[in-house]
């Protein structure tokens, strides 16, 4: 069970690993900011709790947000996988949904994560209404897999077609596999996703077994640092669905952990505007390598059936919708030859970093240009790993690399590689809200990460957002979210079937079934939860329609009915649509559930400033600043001795150990009662 004392959020990104520690007793709370140890993030990761704890076996919880698996995918790095199916269904996996990497081009290339050599087949077959054609042969099934061993295979998937519909012959070959293989990385892909459609379904599957041995190493690796720190609590991990599950859950299921980062950023912002009065947000969070970008309306994150990691490699798995571009800190700056400016997606990272770091590298960032305009303070970064940046070398290499080429004086070109950032973010705003019919009029912006908060007035102005809301500590926004994400598993089965021959009331009992497994799960974890919410939801059409539409369901205690069922899909179906589509039968596809273990509310009243001074008694002095094309003198604030009601104009600079926050001319910021900063244009 969770130990009282301290909880403990640890989000590990690319460039820093941040800390956010809550006192149960005390309620007081701290927050740590280390550089990223690459190679083995479990280091950066015990360091950085070690710098605010001196002993571990006062810790309660640890929850973790990691970024190891979704690393793995794109940089192609997971273990060795072999994969045994069905025979004549060797190519599912690379022949995908027949796309192409650029929609509009006339050619693209794809390299499976699977080589062709270790995709082998074997004799079975399941028909689409789960009766079994062929019975697999056990004996070919453990020759195959000792072949894809002795090759080198480190993990192996099982997929058979229609295992969906019944997955007998999968579970024979499964069984057969482990009786060989020589650890225990064996998946079988309707363990993981039992839903129609072979690709995505064989998609998630391979994935998660590729992503088993890296995962499960580092995880090991990660438990014996902070067993031999002391530490005797439990360990939690952030899924993709913004839930966190054990660790012994992570290592069977390492594909939920995609995007676990930036998941927990989303539940923190969510957090954070509820108490804040916004029901209505866009994240933005800004590391060292990404801009993450999230739409939270009506005080709900919108959850996605599957995404595409990268091109070609699907998960069908719920995960909290993020769009993520190349615009970090550390991006990359450079003329092409064409003569025009990029600035990313390649990355400096943590190592060697930006120019101003001082480590070698040459080649101008984000933060650079940041420094050079003023924004960052060269005396003071975050981080901890520097006691100082080298403004002069960040200034010859904007020169050489951006100035010089286009023409333009320093501190013109560093204002242009932040106006293409800037333009990019605004992008991906742009697609989470307007793309999707809502106005971004209506939403407050959510700058988080180390570097958001220097961008929000140009995001602001750029997109036509309200407002800004900048959290209380924006750098460690997404350990936060660590520590108030939920415990939450989800199911799903496929049905595939006309609702008027569906036993409705025995399809219920199934579910509710389900629901009790999934449960276990929860309560099996060992942790304490303040209640257990079970949420039950259909995919549905109408016969001949591809695409389903959501229906969400409350379970009657009389039992489930036809009736009821047709009623919700009706509901929602108008809702998405307008209109009904008479006299044309509806099919279930699937079934979906999840079960939500809530966790103990944390109280956002712990970041109200205590005290705190006026504005003018924070104001530790000015610095000049370059911004729309001219010189201004910005105000230099500290920032968490603000007290509540403080009201900054723009020009301003507020400064705090985990970021900066720039308030553009033209905007002013405001304490609110939480510490938040809310930055709204002001008014002429």
């Amino acid at each position: 069970m969770i130990k009282p004392g301290y909880v403990i959020g640890v989000d590990v990104g690319g460039t820093f690993t941040d800390v956010f520690i809550l006192d149960e007793v005390s309620g007081r709370v701290s927050t740590a900011k280390v550089p990223s140890t690459r190679g083995d993030q479990s280091k950066g990761f015990v360091e950085g709790i070690a710098s605010r704890i001196g002993d571990f076996a006062e810790i309660g919880t640890v929850v973790h947000g990691t970024t190891v698996g979704t690393n793995a995918l794109l940089e192609r790095k997971g273990a060795r996988t072999g994969i045994i199916t069905t025979e004549g269904f060797r190519d599912v996996l690379e022949m995908r949904r027949r796309d192409r990497p650029t929609t509009w081009g006339l050619k693209g290339s794809f390299t499976p994560v699977v080589a062709r050599t270790d995709r082998v087949e074997v004799g079975e077959r399941v028909l689409a209404d789960g009766s079994v054609l062929r019975v697999v042969a056990e004996d070919e099934v453990r020759a195959q897999a000792s072949a894809l061993a002795e090759r080198g295979c480190e993990a192996v998937c099982v997929f058979f077609i229609n295992g969906y519909a019944n997955n007998d012959n999968e579970m024979r070959a499964v069984a057969a596999v482990r009786s060989v293989w020589p650890n225990a990385y064996v998946t079988a892909a309707t363990e993981i996703l039992p839903e129609i459609r072979e690709f995505e379904r064989l998609s998630t599957a391979t994935l998660n077994a590729y992503l088993q041995p890296v995962v499960s190493s580092y995880l090991d690796r990660l438990e014996t640092g902070l067993r031999g720190k002391g530490f005797h609590g439990d360990i939690l991990i952030v899924q993709s669905n913004g839930g966190v599950m054990s660790v012994d859950t992570a290592k069977r299921y390492p594909v939920r952990t995609a995007l676990s980062g930036p998941a927990a950023g989303v539940i923190a912002a969510t957090a954070i505007a509820k108490a804040a009065g916004f029901d209505n947000i866009i994240t933005c969070d800004m590391g060292g390598t990404s801009f993450d970008v999230s739409l939270v309306a009506e005080g709900e994150a919108a959850l996605a059936a599957q995404t595409a990691i990268d091109f070609g490699m699907v998960v069908r798995t719920p995960m909290i919708e993020i769009t993520t571009i190349g615009a970090g800190g550390g991006s990359i700056a450079s003329v092409d030859p064409s003569g025009l400016l990029q600035v990313g997606p390649e990355s400096a990272g943590s190592d060697p970093g930006p120019v101003c770091y001082g480590l070698g590298s040459e080649r101008p960032t984000v933060t650079d240009a940041n420094l050079v305009l003023g924004r960052i303070n060269p005396d003071r970064p975050i981080g901890g790993k520097l006691a100082k940046l080298d403004i002069a070398a960040a200034r010859r290499a904007i020169e050489r690399h951006i100035a010089n080429p286009l023409g333009l004086e320093i501190e013109e070109a560093a204002e242009a590689v932040l106006r293409l950032a800037n333009a990019k973010m605004a992008g991906a705003i742009r697609l989470v809200s307007i793309e999707k019919g809502h106005d971004p009029a209506k939403f407050a912006a959510m700058p988080f990460g180390g570097g958001g908060a220097l961008h929000t007035g140009a995001l602001i102005k750029e997109v036509g957002l309200g407002s800004a809301l900048v959290p209380r500590f924006p750098g460690v926004t997404s350990a936060l979210g660590c520590v108030v994400a939920d415990m939450r598993h989800d199911r799903v089965q496929t049905v595939n079937r006309p609702l008027d021959q569906i036993d409705a009331e025995a399809l219920g009992r199934e579910m509710i079934q389900v629901a009790e497994e999934t449960e276990a799960l929860l309560t099996g974890a060992g942790v304490t939860f303040s209640g257990i919410d079970r949420v039950y939801e259909f995919d549905m059409l109408y016969l001949g329609q591809t695409h389903t539409v959501g229906v969400a369901i409350v379970m009657p205690e009389t039992g489930l009915t036809r009736e009821a069922i047709g009623g919700a899909f009706e509901v929602a179906y108008r809702a998405a649509y307008g209109r009904l589509l008479e006299n044309i039968p509806m099919r279930v596809m699937n079934y979906r559930i999840a079960v939500i273990g809530r966790r103990a509310e944390l109280d956002m009243a712990v970041f109200a400033p205590q005290g705190g001074k006026s504005a003018e008694a924070c104001r530790s002095g000015t610095r000049q600043i370059y911004a729309e094309g001219r010189q201004h003198e910005a105000a230099v604030y500290e920032r968490l001795e603000l007290a509540v009601g403080a009201v900054l104009p723009g020009p301003a600079l507020l400064e705090q150990p985990d970021a900066t926050i720039f308030v553009d001319p033209g905007l002013q910021a405001e304490v609110d009662a939480f510490g938040n900063l809310v930055i709204t244009a002001v008014e002429s």
